[in-house]
């Protein structure tokens, strides 16, 4: 039973953060019920299922949100709910009868939890977008990359780190004040603020002086020979932070590249010829050479593991930090509790898979379910 047990949750079902919002929530022990359009729901095929990773853990019903008795089904089922999660645009939810208004007038105890990539308000929160979008108007892209031009992180930073974490901790912030309180709140949670959030260090050290508007021109972002990626004899990469001092003279030691510690390592006129001499040092050896000698050693060390290896790695394993849910390698449940230890409580679900079941178990009889059936409200 993980920390969350108790928690009963609404996922009107979208893609990406919300199911990953979702999927945390689950992971920790919270009931998440995802509500899927009834026009998802497969036909007579697998479709995939079990490689929807971001849906695992949970139980799904099929509504058609488009049919009067579909959305007074999600309404009593939000009667039942310490919170829900939706990822609309704005005035999405209004429309079909499901914004917060609606919600919290059966619920006004409902942490009602709203993500977006602009925000509820502001003049483009109307306007479609992606991770790459939102990043880019917090700073954040400009800030990664090479120096001749930004490249975006995958979608970590705005849809996972910025979006589906932040909405997280917003729902369990106010679900504990909802405790004190006996009253709900709307979380807006924004993805271009939740990414500017995660840059507050380095928009404090821009205004220091710390931190130039270059790329690669700055110890975190590959400007420096003691903080980056270099490239093996195997042609594979290592990756070496050893940003303190201390942390410093050990790599000197190890690499061989002992004419540094005559120079200051935050002088940035030697950080490039002295990146040139890490990297023909670091080409001589092979990454499981470079490991015996660093990995585990205060120089700050890792290598760089592919897809296939990191699941595999001595450390990961130890820790469990993968497991294998129907022949899918994926990260475990985090973090890690003590007393309460979240599980993945089910591998993905079919949309629909658990219509009766979940009607049944938040307070629908027989009778009930068979007329929402007939009249198409659910599949």
């Amino acid at each position: 039973m993980g920390p969350l047990s108790g928690i009963r949750v609404v996922e009107l079902a979208g893609i990406g953060p919300g199911p990953f919002c979702a999927m945390l929530l689950a992971d920790l022990g919270a009931e998440v019920i995802r509500v899927d359009r009834s026009s998802q729901v497969d036909i007579g095929i697998d479709n995939g299922r079990k490689y929807s990773v971001l849906n695992r853990s949970r139980k799904s019903i099929s509504v058609d949100l488009k049919n009067p008795d579909g959305i007074k089904t999600v309404l009593k089922l939000v009667e039942n709910a310490d919170a829900l999660i939706e990822g609309f645009r704005p005035g999405v939810t209004e429309r079909l009868g499901l914004g917060p208004d609606e919600c919290m007038e059966r619920n006004p105890a409902l942490v009602y939890g709203r993500m977006t990539g602009w925000g509820q308000e502001g003049p483009i929160a109307h306007a479609a977008g992606h991770d790459i979008n939102y990043i880019a108007l917090t700073g954040a892209l400009h800030a990664i990359g090479g120096a001749d031009k930004p490249s975006p992180p995958l979608n970590i930073v705005g849809d996972f780190g910025g979006g589906g974490v932040f909405l997280a901790f917003g729902l369990c912030a106010a679900l504990l004040e909802s405790k004190n309180s006996g009253l709900g709140q709307v979380v807006d949670s924004a993805m271009t603020e939740g990414a500017a959030t995660l840059m507050s260090s380095i928009y404090g050290m821009h205004a220091s002086g710390r931190w130039s508007n270059k790329r690669e021109d700055n110890f975190l972002d590959g400007g420096s020979y003691y903080y980056g990626v270099y490239e093996t004899a195997d042609n594979k990469f290592i990756s070496i932070g050893s940003i303190e001092a201390k942390f410093h003279d050990v790599l000197l030691e190890i690499t061989g590249l002992t004419d540094a510690t005559t120079v200051d390592r935050n002088d940035q006129s030697t950080w490039e010829e002295k990146k040139q001499r890490m990297a023909q040092l670091v080409r001589l050896k092979t990454r499981e050479e470079w490991d015996e000698l660093m990995l585990g050693s205060d120089v700050c060390y890792a290598p760089v593991l592919d897809f296939e290896e990191a699941p595999k790695h001595p450390h990961n394993v130890a820790r469990q930090s993968f497991v294998e849910i129907e022949g899918v390698m994926q990260p475990a449940p985090a973090p890690k509790f003590s007393r309460t230890p979240g599980r993945v409580q089910m591998p993905p679900p079919s949309p629909g898979q658990h219509t009766s079941e979940i009607l049944s178990e938040w307070g629908f009889s027989a009778s009930e379910i068979e007329i929402l059936k007939n009249v198409g409200a659910v599949t």
